[in-house]
Parts: C-alpha cells; sequence; structure tokens
C-alpha cells in the first residue's frame, strides 16, 4: 500500500497594531494620514453611538439591541475597504459598516426603534437591511455576488456573521457555491467568543474558523479584529482579490463582545467580570488612541473637533430618529412577497378591523 502526501495547507493571522500602539512598522507604512484620520472619526463615532443606543434602549425609547462595543476595529476596518458600488450584507451587529457607508444616522436610530422603513434601501445603495436569522443572509449575499458575475459587473460582496452561523447549513452552502462559481464575495466572520452563550470552544472543534475555506477550495486568513489597521488591510487584499476575478476569501476577525448578545441578554450568568476586563485591555478604540497619541498623527485640537463633531451628529440624529410619525402597523405585511398570498391578506384584513375597533373607541373616551 502506498501513501503520498496530496496536499498540506496552513492558515495565516495578520496583526499590524499590539494593545500598546506599537505598530509593525513596515506592514503600517502604507497608511496615510487621512486614513488615519477617518479611521479616528469612525471608531469614535460608533464606540458613542453605540453607548447613545444602549442608553436609549435601557431608558425605553427604542427597542432590543445589540451592542457592538469592543468590535469596533472589525467593522470599521473592513467597512473602510469597501467602494461605494460593492455589496453589504449585514447580520444584526454590524452598526459600524453602516456608518461608513454613509447610511444617515437618524435612520440607524429609527431602525432599532423597528421601523422597518428607515433601512429599506435608503438612497438607491448596495447595503442590505438588517438580518436576524443566524447564516440566512450568506446564501443571499452569494446569490448577489453571482448576480453581479452574471452581469459582468465590478461589484464585490462582503457578508458579515458571527461564529454562531458557521455551524448553520447555510454558512456552508454559501460557501460550496462561491467556490464551485469563483464568486467576487467575502465572507467575514467577527469571531466574538461566544454563540449568545455558548463559547466557540464548545461549538466547534477546528483550531480556526479560517480554515474551514480549505475545505471549499479557497483562501481563508485569521486578523486581529481589535487592530483597525490589520483589519483594513486584510479586507482591502481579499476585495481586490475578488473584484480581479480570483474569487472568495474567509476572514475570521478575532474580536470579543464586551456587551451582552442583546439587551435581553445577561452574559455574567455564563462568563466571568475577570474575561470580560482581560478583553478591555485589548480595547481597539484605546489601542488605537495609544497609536494615534504616540506618533503624534493628530494634534489635540484635531481629536477634540473629532469629538465635538460626533457629539453634535449623534444628538441630532437621536432627535430626527425619534421624531418620526410611527408607521402605519398594517404595513407589515408589505413588501413580502411580490403578490399577497390569501393567508396574508386575511391576517392583513384582520389586524385592520381590530385598530378601527380600537380607533373607535378611543373616539368614545
Amino acid at each position: 500500500m502506498a501513501q503520498e502526501q496530496v496536499g498540506q495547507f496552513g492558515i495565516n493571522h495578520v496583526s499590524i497594531l499590539d494593545k500598546d500602539g506599537n505598530v509593525d512598522e513596515k506592514l503600517a507604512s502604507g497608511f496615510t494620514k487621512e486614513q488615519i484620520s477617518e479611521m479616528y472619526y469612525y471608531l469614535n463615532l460608533l464606540r458613542k453611538f453605540d453607548e447613545k443606543l444602549f442608553n436609549l434602549q435601557r431608558s425605553g425609547k427604542i427597542g432590543t439591541y445589540a451592542q457592538t462595543r469592543g468590535q469596533e476595529a472589525s467593522e470599521i476596518g473592513s467597512g473602510l475597504a469597501l467602494k461605494e458600488n460593492d455589496w453589504f450584507v449585514p447580520s444584526f451587529r454590524e452598526l459600524g459598516i453602516y456608518l461608513t457607508r454613509g447610511t444617515p444616522k437618524n435612520l440607524l436610530v429609527q431602525a432599532w426603534n423597528g421601523d422597518t422603513r428607515a433601512l429599506g434601501n435608503p438612497n438607491h445603495t448596495h447595503n442590505l437591511s438588517l438580518s436576524i436569522p443566524i447564516a440566512s443572509q450568506c446564501v443571499h449575499a452569494t446569490g448577489i455576488a453571482w448576480a453581479s458575475k452574471i452581469k459582468k459587473e465590478k461589484d464585490v460582496t462582503i457578508v458579515y456573521f458571527g461564529e454562531g452561523a458557521t455551524s448553520e447549513g447555510d454558512f456552508h452552502e454559501a460557501m460550496n457555491f462561491a467556490a464551485v462559481f469563483n464568486l467576487p464575495i467575502v465572507f467575514f466572520c467577527q469571531r466574538n467568543g461566544w454563540s449568545i452563550s455558548t463559547p466557540t470552544n464548545k461549538e466547534m472543534k477546528t483550531e480556526t474558523i479560517a480554515q474551514k475555506a480549505i475545505a471549499y477550495g479557497f483562501k481563508g486568513i485569521q486578523v486581529d479584529g481589535n487592530d483597525v489597521l490589520a483589519v483594513n488591510k486584510v479586507t482591502s487584499q481579499a476585495i481586490e482579490k475578488a473584484r480581479s476575478g480570483d474569487g472568495p476569501t474567509l476572514i475570521e476577525s478575532i474580536t470579543y463582545r464586551m456587551g451582552d448578545h442583546t439587551t435581553s441578554d445577561d452574559s455574567l450568568k455564563y462568563r466571568s467580570q475577570e474575561e470580560i476586563n482581560e478583553w478591555k485591555l485589548k480595547d481597539p478604540v484605546v489601542r488605537f488612541e495609544k497609536y494615534v497619541t504616540k506618533n503624534n498623527i493628530l494634534s489635540e485640537e484635531e481629536k477634540n473637533n473629532m469629538h465635538q463633531t460626533i457629539e453634535k451628529e449623534i444628538n441630532e440624529a437621536v432627535e430626527q430618529g425619534l421624531g418620526v410619525e410611527k408607521p402605519d402597523p398594517a404595513q407589515m405585511f408589505e413588501d413580502v412577497f411580490a403578490k399577497m398570498p390569501e393567508m396574508l391578506q386575511e391576517q392583513k384584513e384582520e389586524l385592520l378591523a381590530e385598530l378601527e375597533i380600537i380607533k373607535n373607541q378611543e373616539e368614545e373616551e
């Protein structure tokens, strides 16, 4: 019986900026002051906007919210690598990508308040709305990428998900299809340590998530997800690879969810405060602040002006977003099917009848 090795595989991990703000000068040399300034603005905008939305939920002004705290570098670094016509397919924790894509902030407030009108493809951009079901968006993204290839367009699709999605069939079907048809797509996994309350080491036996790409015949790469420079470089390379016709890439961004899964969760029931504190030392926003300060890239005046602008923009967005007239409840039945099926039509009529009863009762009072 003869034996021979038919393949040998490995996964590279990329890091540029350490937790103390020191960089690999060779890898960091390609970034301009304009790019650094843009990253600084968006990292701090995302952190402050996330805090504001969390506080709004706690005060009962918006519905359930999923915080991004701790994952800012993963989102801002990748979001800034996209071009305007590229397709962005999110899960439900990608607030930062919407910001880098220019989505009006007041619409984001509306969206997290349950107003489905807010993210219904505003301004005809290539941004899809939030996706709550786990991994279903991977199939949607692959379909979009396939359409781009058929139409011979140069758009690239990027789809975001957490590690929990990699245990779903939709993820694997999308990966296989993207590989077979050599599609212009980037699969971006924000590996934040937890699939709700299940730790990664109890969900899978593989050492990395990136290696799952090898099984389907394309490149997988791991990056320090708390390092905005490394995330931006790795994502930019993956996007250009896809745009040039060289197929998909799976990026595993190692980061951490500092907050609860959502505002309806209590993560201290399944993880320790010590673990959270350990990851706080790797805080992506603090890390970048140290880097910018050590290297005198931005003056104190420039940073202060940015923070003032951020505060003003967020306050205006909240005022506008919460001031919108509430949508007609019956609108939930629209834009689901091209032709509304009889079952939904019956439900809509039932709702309208109930609303009419409530209206009449209020008028009598």
